[in-house]
C-alpha cells in the first residue's frame, strides 16, 4: 500500500490489538479510531476493513462482550466508520500529513465522538436488526466513498 511505517507506540497498539491483549478499558473509542487509521494507512480500505472487522470481533469475544442490537459487533457501524476513515485519510494526509495515530486523533477531532454515525443514520436505521449483521446504507446523509 504505502511506505507508512508506524511509530513504536503505534506498532505496540497493533500488536496488542492483533493478539487480543488490549484490556476492555484500553479498547476505548480513541483506540478504535487509532486502529482504523493505522489499518487504512498500512493496508488501504479493503484490506484494512477486513483486518479491523476480524480484530474487533476477536477482541469482543475475549472481552465477552454480549451480542445484542445495541452491544457487540455491528457490521454497519464498522463499514461506515472505515469508509469515513479512508475518506479522511485520502483527503487530509496529502496536505496535512500525520506521523502517528495520536497526532491523527488530535488533528481530526470530528472523529473523536462516538456519535458520528448520527450524522448519517437515524436511530431506526441503526437499530434495524439487519444493520448488525450486514452493511446498511445510511438514510440521513450519504457516506463518503472509501
Amino acid at each position: 500500500m504505502s511506505q507508512f511505517v508506524p511509530e513504536a507506540h503505534d506498532a505496540e497498539l497493533i500488536q496488542k490489538f492483533e493478539s487480543q491483549a488490549l484490556t476492555h478499558i484500553e479498547w476505548s473509542h480513541r483506540a478504535h479510531v487509532r486502529m482504523a487509521y493505522l489499518y487504512v494507512r498500512l493496508h488501504g480500505y479493503e484490506e484494512g476493513l477486513k483486518r479491523f472487522r476480524d480484530g474487533v470481533q476477536k477482541l469482543n469475544a475475549v472481552h465477552q462482550v454480549p451480542e445484542s442490537l445495541i452491544r457487540g459487533y455491528n457490521e454497519t457501524t464498522t463499514v461506515a466508520f472505515m469508509r469515513i476513515m479512508a475518506a479522511t485519510v485520502a483527503a487530509y494526509e496529502p496536505e496535512m500529513p500525520t506521523t502517528d495515530s495520536e497526532q491523527f486523533c488530535d488533528l481530526h477531532t470530528q472523529l473523536m465522538t462516538k456519535h458520528i454515525m448520527r450524522l448519517y443514520y437515524s436511530p431506526a436505521r441503526r437499530m434495524d436488526p439487519r444493520a448488525k449483521y450486514e452493511f446498511v446504507e445510511p438514510d440521513l446523509a450519504p457516506l463518503p466513498s472509501p
